[in-house]
């Protein structure tokens, strides 16, 4: 009979490689998403656009044709003229400052939302080499229960046991092909819906243990660096500082707009031509604008106070609950090691001192236990998931 295998698992977690089992997946996703394609495409769209309003407007030409009265033999007239009109120059810079930033801002939201899909697979990742560990000691179990349930049977068949004992043992082989169908169907689950993030390709993902991972030394140092590596913080910081640009693009526009151009006239053999030159003055127009923009700085500020503030308290959070996690998975998995009472059960099974039934009981309680280590392991990876989306 085989014997559920539980320190394979921990040894195979301790030799696992150094570099991230995501990594491979992650890659992929990214080179296939439909979704991440379409993002990427939305940004250049949003980044085509930003340019409007850096360059003035098209020049205006007009051409006149004026009769003449015949009785007086006044003539005909031809007039032509052609004219540009433009702001103040300062305006064409703060613009370009102004799109030069909304472009970032745009390519600051697209790595967001790459974040978002990418710690979306990891998640999927980790449920997985989760359900593979599971589905690993799910057929140790069914392997065991058969071996269980096929010596029963011979015993039945000379005698030595009841029929109540072989039904316990069919009973229990049951139980396992259950438990191991369902694992098997969660993980496919799994694979199917990495295959969709994937773009419809197939993933490989066998792995059934996670890397050997460790938590930032101080996490006040490691939050300076995701700070500065977060999309949507710097998004946020970029926003704060288009609508400073905004302010003085206002003031700008309270600047005079100017007017040159080229005129010329004909009428009975005269020619007459020349520039012409014009000016705007934006008396009231703008007037209160440079008082909105200003209060629309006030309020780009308070929300960056206020999303750095959330920011902090979440991964301050995710922090202490990973570092707890982590202890407590280290803490059972040393337990089980140290604890493994299976193959004690197994001998005592076997040579009779204690009853299928009692057996059963004492494996199904010690495989609760494996579960649950598998789960605080599983939910450690899955805050440290969190943690460490701003770096992937």
């Amino acid at each position: 009979m085989k014997i559920i295998a539980i320190v394979p698992f921990m040894l195979a977690a301790l030799t696992a490689s150094a570099q991230s089992v995501y990594d491979t997946v992650l890659r992929q996703i990214e080179a296939n998403s439909a979704t991440l394609i379409a993002l990427r495409q939305q940004m250049e769209v949003e980044q085509a656009d930003y340019p409007e309003g850096l360059y003035p407007p098209g020049p205006e030409v007009e051409i006149a044709y004026l009769r003449g009265n015949p009785y007086v033999d006044a003539g005909n007239r031809k007039e032509f003229s052609i004219s540009q009109s433009f702001d103040f120059p300062t305006a064409y810079r703060y613009r370009g400052k102004i799109a030069d930033l909304q472009n970032d801002s745009a390519e600051f939201t697209y790595k967001a939302q790459r974040l978002d899909l990418l710690l979306a697979a990891r998640r999927v990742c980790v449920e997985l080499i989760y359900n593979n560990a599971l589905a690993r000691e799910y057929a140790a179990r069914l392997q065991n229960a058969a071996d269980i349930a096929s010596a029963y049977q011979s015993r039945f068949d000379k005698g030595d046991v009841s029929i109540l004992e072989l039904n316990k043992a069919k009973l229990n082989l049951a139980v396992a092909r259950t438990d191991a169908a369902r694992a098997e169907t969660e993980r496919a689950a799994l694979l199917a819906e990495l295959k969709t993030m994937n773009g419809g390709k197939d993933i490989d993902f066998s792995a059934n243990a996670y890397p050997l991972a460790s938590l930032p030394a101080n996490f006040e140092d490691w939050y300076v660096r995701a700070e500065t590596k977060s999309p949507v913080m710097q998004n946020m910081k970029g926003q704060v500082e288009i609508e400073k640009q905004q302010v003085k693009l206002t003031r700008a526009m309270n600047l005079p707009k100017f007017l040159l151009g080229y005129v010329g006239e004909r009428n009975i053999g005269d020619r007459f031509h020349g520039v012409s030159f014009g000016i705007s003055l934006p008396l009231w127009e703008n007037k209160g604008r440079v008082a909105q923009a200003k209060a629309q700085v006030l309020a780009a500020e308070y929300a960056l106070k206020d999303t750095k503030t959330q920011f902090y308290n979440r991964l301050q959070t995710l922090y202490i609950k990973a570092a707890a996690l982590q202890k407590g998975a280290q803490g059972a998995r040393q337990s089980l090691s140290d604890y493994n009472s299976e193959p004690l059960l197994k001998k005592a099974l076997d040579a009779g001192e204690i009853s299928l039934i009692n057996y059963i009981m004492e494996i199904e309680y010690y495989f609760e236990a494996i579960t649950k280590v598998l789960e605080t392991e599983r939910d450690f990876e899955l805050t440290l998931a969190e943690l460490e989306a701003v770096e992937m």
